[in-house]
């Protein structure tokens, strides 16, 4: 991933591109792992009404296919104000009004940020960890962060290109109990198989 100041950057671009051609742009995980997430919340029986947070919204895509499937109290954030004003575009274009944006920083959230029942994550844990930047202490921020803003037994669903599922049952261990992992696409290096996303549900304790 590109470091921090470049994300405005990349983010500009697409905004540029999304007046240029209408288009929204990259989506950072692609179509499949956004029917995933659904996918699951559908199978829980998630009650439609229920709050859910996208960490790190980026262009709001995966908000635009919860509102399509009838989900109502969404909220997208993003610390990139580019990456906010084009989610709202986005959203404008596909004409959905039932989305929250706000430009925020998920280490150090504002007050109003909590009570979510699900907190869903397509690549932000991965930006974090790669601050070069004190990681470490970032990662911990982050699931400190959570905490306050998932309500207990809330949901948390987390896309990762970078850690396996060791790693982020680690990683979440303080104050998360796994649910089950999410199948993901599986590939084949070296006559080794392995997996380039690993998808997690997580409840808090």
């Amino acid at each position: 991933f590109p470091p921090d100041s470049s994300w405005d950057a990349a983010y500009e671009r697409e905004l540029q591109s999304f007046q240029d051609i209408g288009d929204a742009g990259e989506v950072w995980f692609g179509e499949e792992s956004m029917v995933r997430i659904i996918r699951w919340l559908e199978k829980q029986k998630v009650p439609l009404d229920s709050s859910v947070l996208d960490i790190g919204t980026g262009n709001g895509v995966l908000l635009i296919e919860l509102a399509k499937s009838g989900y109502m109290n969404l909220t997208g954030i993003d610390y990139s104000p580019s990456a906010i004003q084009l989610s709202e575009k986005v959203r404008e274009k596909e004409g959905v009004s039932n989305i929250k944006l706000k430009v925020e920083d998920f280490l150090a959230p504002s007050a109003e940020l909590s009570g979510f029942e699900i907190c869903i994550d397509k690549g932000t844990f991965d930006a974090i960890s790669l601050n070069p930047d004190n990681a470490e202490g970032k990662r911990k921020q982050y699931v400190r962060s959570l905490c306050s803003v998932l309500k207990p037994e809330g949901f948390f669903l987390i896309t990762s290109c970078n850690w396996t599922k060791e790693e982020l049952l680690n990683e979440f261990r303080g104050g998360f109990e796994i649910l089950e992992e999410l199948p993901t696409p599986k590939f084949c290096f070296g006559g080794r198989i392995g997996n380039s996303v690993t998808a997690l549900v997580f409840q808090r304790k």
